[in-house]
């Protein structure tokens, strides 16, 4: 019997990563090769006939799964009935700024696409924001759409994640499908800790710790971390662009997990709702690993932390409540 179609919104489509994301969307990558969807695009007006393109070339690519498209510069319009909503605007900081000055400019954004939701998703709509700074951005969208759970409104480290996969199968020559439940830890931003502690690769004589393998904690504790911190950073020098293809692909993955359930044995990171788990400030939103089953994330408990983890987890943790504090000055 044929699923009834699923709403998803994405914010931002003439921009770089919602014009990688829409077609990954439109082939079954984020909700799976038999889940029909409706694109619900949204963008700025300066943007309208750039967003009108790209609605042109999905109903060009003539995508079985894709059974409608809504593009519009109207937030109530995009965010009517929807189920997912995957928020990729916002405003970049640019030379000479302030970081109060994007953050206030993110508060206005959030505050209005926040409504939008509030007055028109769906009921269940679960909500992913990849826009910097991204746990702060998702608070803010949260304290302005009440209704929608807290549960059910998280932020995109999964970039992260998955960049900290990359690097451990690079370092130790296996496929980065063999590597598993590495850790981000706290906020998408420079202070984030990517830990290996409790991640194992699958290797022919059975599951191996990775710090066994890569045997060098030197480059564990040092290099490693500031490679998974500066990554988008070496991006933007090489391309002269931000991460757009990895950032999309990662977004899929986040929503996918979330919706469908994570693999027996496997957790996965996620910008969510601190409960006062590992010692982080409830209330903030803060990436921790978890485990998701029928559309439901839990934070993956009783992790042995050691006292330089200690150290890094509490060093986001209060880079976030800095950040909470000048997002709210920004209400006033």
């Amino acid at each position: 019997m044929a699923k009834d179609p699923v709403r998803v919104l994405v914010t931002v489509v003439a921009g770089q990563i919602g014009y990688a994301i829409v077609p990954m969307i439109a082939r079954g990558a984020m909700l799976g090769p038999d889940q029909p969807v409706i694109l619900h695009m949204l963008d700025i007006e300066p943007a309208a006939e750039a967003l009108n393109g790209v609605r042109m070339e999905l109903i060009d690519a003539a995508f079985p799964l894709l059974k409608g498209v809504v593009a519009t510069t109207n937030a109530e319009e995009a965010c009517k009935g929807v189920n997912i909503a995957v928020m990729v605007g916002g405003f970049p900081r640019k030379e000479g700024m302030e970081r109060k000055d994007v953050m206030s400019k993110n508060v206005s954004i959030y505050k209005a696409q926040a409504s939008a939701l509030e007055k028109h998703a769906a009921e269940d709509c679960k909500v992913l924001v990849v826009a910097n700074p991204a746990n702060t951005n998702a608070l803010i969208l949260k304290k302005f759409a009440p209704s929608i759970p807290e549960k059910n409104i998280t932020c995109l480290t999964r970039l992260d994640h998955n960049r900290a996969l990359g690097q451990i199968s690079e370092r130790i020559n296996v496929h980065v499908g063999d590597v598993k439940n590495v850790i981000i830890w706290g906020n998408h931003s420079s202070t984030q800790y990517p830990d290996v502690n409790h991640a194992t690769v699958a290797t022919s004589s059975g599951e191996k710790n990775v710090r066994e393998l890569v045997a060098d904690d030197n480059w564990l504790n040092s290099e490693f971390i500031t490679m998974v911190q500066q990554r988008g950073a070496a991006i933007i020098k090489a391309r002269k662009l931000s991460s757009a293809l990895s950032a999309a692909s990662s977004a899929c993955d986040h929503i996918r997990d979330w919706v469908l359930g994570t693999p027996k044995g496997k957790w996965v990171s996620m910008g969510v709702y601190s409960d006062g788990s590992y010692g982080i400030q409830p209330g903030l939103i803060y990436s921790f690993p978890v485990t998701c089953e029928k559309g439901e994330w839990s934070i993956v408990q009783g992790l042995k932390i050691d006292e330089f983890s200690r150290a890094k987890l509490d060093a986001t943790e209060q880079e976030l409540i800095e950040e909470k504090a000048l997002a709210y000055s920004c209400l006033n």
